[in-house]
Formats: structure tokens, C-alpha cells, sequence
């Protein structure tokens, strides 16, 4: 039996008792009871179920009224609508049936008349599957059955193994116990549009950050992307307000898994968890929180003229603190506020800003240039300092969007090693380089200093060759005469001269 059904049974039977009440609280006298039911029948009664007006026989009235009065225990009860023995049972044919069942398989997003009108039609070719029943028979008894009507996937992978997973995995809302134990992050495109400085019209875009537990908004800010500056910007507020929490669920958006936000999580402690692709009810409370954004606050700003991202700001953040902060909660039966100053918590104090934009960096891995010891970051050029010049790769941590501040990173324990500055030609340009001081490894010591001598293994060979008595393999060439040598110098030197003079004719 379904809910609705026991809310009307119980309707009817209060109903009823109602009616016949005063005839049981009051008896009448003998030879009176007939006149007191027939000034009940000719009252205008309003009805239980659909209000309307109604009036009832005499007989029914009577009816009602001795079996209330025979009844000790359960008056009321007894004057329960009886419900049909049949009720909720649809009969078809085994052969209809299967033919239903295999049709919706096939075709799941058809609607309940379009399968009706089919299952006609195959019943009208093959009359063995037996005689084909009303249309609301035929709706019954799929929505009975679980034949519902399911969306149509667009044939991406990822919608239909999400589709695939909701029919084989029940779905269950969560809460977690303590304050700070999970938040929620999310961007919503706004239903209104704003007025940038340029005189152009733009829909902002909120960044919503939610503690599970409670309810509370963290922080509520409108950007004009969806970048993860803006998700990095927004967050270290909400942690500047609240605290650290313990771990945060989101999306997977591209702002969501970039490099900085990812990383800058992990240094901080936080765990980071997505929802699974194409299941936006895994976050749902932050969705039911777009509802109420846009149900209240959006349309009080609908009639203002002009609205600028500045205002809206003020607006939101004036709505947040006073209204929905401070307004009962439905499901936890107080105000956010109220259950986030009261339950448990696990936050953990929040760093200083400068440690924030620390820890929201990437860290990336570049080759040194050898020929003028620089790399190059997001197109640009940074100097490594000499000392460091040794080094073929460089770890670097640094924001895409921050470019001012980029440190040398120490690759085994993540220390700071120096900060690393763009590389400025112009004030190289005045040739004037400081004096690069050798590393300790290099400077030899006195006693390590170079003798002369030959190097070990040269005179390894040569003892080795020496050791074999053969004479060098190879012939010296023998020295030319003192006589040969003044013969060769005369001859070049008039061969200079000939062509010398040679030379000065073509002039």
C-alpha cells in the first residue's frame, strides 16, 4: 500500500468519526436517534480529500454511526475506507510482458504513450501475445515495475557510465559529524549580468564555499572567470575566515585541478576528493544552495538599474552574513551559524596570507641555459643565481598568474633556495659582471696542485710498452742539412719577391 493511499484511508476515517462523533458523545433519547441522523444528512459537509462541498444519505450517516458504536478499542479505525484486494496489482499476459520489458530495454527514454502505442501495434501483428489492456493499465504497471522513463545519454563515455552507475548504485545523502571536516567548492554562472568598467555587459560567475556539517557559507564572491586565480582568491578568504578544514570536494573543472590549487592543497593538509563525471547530486547541498541564491537574492537585484560587480559583492556578502547564515536551516533544524558554533570541530588555525600565496604554487622542472645560466617560465626569462650554476635542471615554484614572486626549490626537501627575477638585458647591457667565486670542490690544495709530471695511466702505458724491448714502431724523420735549409730559404724568399711585383702591376 502506498502513502497516499494510508493518507486517504486515515482522511476518510477521521472524516467519518467527525461526522457520527456527537451521536456517540452524546446519546440521544429513545425515538430521537432517527430525527438526529437525518439532520446530519441534510448538513453541507466539506470533503477530505479534494474539499469540495458534500452532502451524505441517511443511510450511510446510520451505517457509519453503528459501527463506530460496536467498535470498543478502535472507533476510528473501523471507519477506514476498505481498500480493494487487487489494489496495485496489474495483470498482463507473460508473453505481454516480456514483450514490455524487452521493449522499454531497447528504448528506455520513450515515454509511457509511445510504448503504449508500439506495444498496440505489435499486438494488432502477433495476436498469440494476448489482449492488450488500457493505456492506464499499461502505465501502471511499468511505473510499478520500474519501467521508468530515463534520459537519453548525448553518447559521451563518461554520461553513460554515469547513467550505467546510478541504475546499479543506490544513491544516499551524507552528512559529516564535525565542523570542518568537509567543504564544499563550487562555481555558479549567475542568472543577471553585470557592468564592467569597460561599459559592457557581462554574467558573473559565484564561487560558493560550504562546510558540509554545518551549512555555514564560508565565503560568497562573484568573479568574472572561472580561472584558478579566482578559485585560489575565494578560498584563501573562506580559510582566512573559518579556518583549515580537514577536506574539500568539488568538480572537475579546470580550476578545480589545476597545478596551483591541487598542490597548494596537499601542502596545506587538506584532501582533495571530486565528484565522479556527470553526477552533479554527489554535491548537492551546494547545488540547493544555488537555489536559494538565485530564489532570494537574485530576485531583489532584478529591478536595479546599472549593476555593477562591486555592488553585487556588497550585496551578497550582506545576504550571506545576516540572512542566510543567521536563518533556520531546514534539514538540521537551526541556523548554520548556530550548528557551526555548537557541533564539534576539526579546523585547524589559518596561515598568514603571505604563506597562502605560498602554498598555492605549482612546481615545474627546467633545463639551465649554460651559455648565460637562465630558464625560461610562461614565456619569460628568469636569471639563476651563480652559485647555482652547476645545475642542469632546476625545480621552480611559482602561480601562473604571479609571476612576481618565482623561488629556486631544493628538489629532495621543498626548501626555498633563492628567488629567481626576470632577466633584465637592458641593465646587462652596461658590461659590467661581477666575479663568480669558485666552488669550494674546485680549488685544488697545495698538495693536489699540478707538478708537471705525466698523468698515471700515460705512464702506465709506456712502462708497459717499454717492458716489451721492441723498438717504437715508426720511422723519425730525418733533419735536413744546414746546406738544403740556406738553398730552401733563398729560393722562397725570390718567390715573395716575384710575386710582390707582380702584384703591383695589376695596381
Amino acid at each position: 500500500m502506498t502513502a497516499d493511499v494510508c493518507r486517504s484511508t486515515t482522511a476518510w476515517a477521521r472524516f467519518r468519526f467527525s461526522v457520527v462523533g456527537s451521536l456517540l458523545s452524546a446519546p440521544c433519547a429513545r425515538g430521537t436517534l432517527r430525527t438526529a441522523i437525518e439532520e446530519l444528512a441534510a448538513k453541507t459537509w466539506t470533503h477530505p480529500m479534494h474539499g469540495g462541498r458534500v452532502r451524505f444519505a441517511v443511510s450511510t450517516i446510520e451505517r457509519w454511526y453503528y459501527l463506530a458504536r460496536r467498535e470498543k478499542q478502535d472507533p476510528v479505525g473501523v471507519l477506514q475506507r476498505t481498500v480493494r484486494k487487487d489494489y496495485g496489482k496489474v495483470s498482463l499476459s507473460p508473453p505481454l510482458a516480456e514483450a514490455l520489458r524487452l521493449q522499454h530495454h531497447e528504448h528506455r527514454q520513450w515515454s509511457y504513450k509511445l510504448h503504449y502505442d508500439n506495444l498496440a501495434a505489435l499486438v494488432q501483428a502477433d495476436p498469440s501475445l494476448g489482449q492488450l489492456r488500457s493505456y492506464s493499465t499499461i502505465r501502471r504497471y511499468m511505473q510499478s515495475h520500474g519501467l521508468l522513463k530515463k534520459p537519453r545519454a548525448k553518447g559521451r563515455p563518461g554520461e553513460v557510465r554515469a547513467a550505467e552507475r546510478r541504475e546499479k548504485r543506490e544513491i544516499r545523502s551524507y552528512e559529516t559529524e564535525h565542523v570542518g571536516s568537509l567543504w564544499h567548492l563550487d562555481f555558479h554562472h549567475g542568472s543577471l549580468k553585470v557592468i564592467t568598467n569597460r561599459g559592457q555587459w557581462q554574467r558573473p560567475i559565484a564561487l560558493g564555499i560550504l562546510d558540509d556539517c554545518s551549512r555555514y557559507c564560508c565565503h560568497l564572491q562573484w568573479y568574472l572567470s572561472e580561472m584558478a586565480e579566482d578559485l585560489v582568491h575565494g578560498f584563501s578568504q573562506g580559510i582566512q575566515k573559518c579556518g583549515l578544514p580537514r577536506s574539500a570536494l568539488s568538480d572537475n573543472g579546470a580550476a578545480m585541478l589545476s597545478e596551483e590549487f591541487t598542490e597548494g592543497l596537499l601542502r596545506l593538509g587538506i584532501v582533495h576528493e571530486t565528484t565522479l563525471p556527470y553526477s552533479p547530486y554527489q554535491n548537492g547541498k551546494q547545488e540547493a544552495f544555488w537555489g536559494n541564491l538565485e530564489g532570494r537574492l537574485m530576485q531583489m537585484l532584478d529591478r536595479h538599474p546599472e549593476l555593477t560587480l562591486a555592488f553585487l559583492n556588497e550585496a551578497t556578502q550582506a545576504w550571506v552574513e545576516i540572512e542566510y547564515n543567521r536563518a533556520k536551516h531546514r534539514e538540521i533544524g537551526c541556523s548554520p551559524i548556530e550548528r557551526f558554533v555548537q557541533r564539534p570541530h576539526v579546523l585547524r588555525e589559518s596561515p598568514c596570507s603571505a604563506a597562502l600565496r605560498d602554498a598555492f604554487r605549482r612546481e615545474v622542472t627546467r633545463h639551465q641555459r649554460r651559455s648565460d645560466g637562465t630558464i625560461s617560465l610562461e614565456g619569460v626569462r628568469f636569471e639563476v643565481p651563480a652559485l647555482y650554476r652547476d645545475l642542469r635542471k632546476v625545480v621552480v615554484r611559482y602561480a601562473r598568474w604571479d609571476l612576481g614572486r618565482i623561488d629556486l626549490i631544493d628538489a629532495r626537501h621543498g626548501t626555498v633556495l633563492a628567488p629567481l627575477y626576470p632577466l633584465d638585458r637592458t641593465a646587462n647591457a652596461d658590461g659590467r659582471r661581477a666575479i663568480v667565486e669558485p666552488a669550494s670542490h674546485d680549488e685544488p690544495t697545495a698538495g693536489n696542485a699540478s707538478s708537471g709530471e705525466l698523468p698515471p695511466l700515460l705512464k702506465k702505458i709506456l712502462a708497459e710498452y717499454s717492458a716489451t724491448g721492441l723498438p717504437p714502431a715508426y720511422l723519425p724523420q730525418k733533419p735536413p742539412s744546414q746546406n738544403e735549409t740556406s738553398s730552401q730559404n733563398e729560393t722562397s724568399s725570390q718567390n715573395e719577391t716575384s710575386s710582390q711585383n707582380e702584384k703591383g702591376e695589376d695596381r
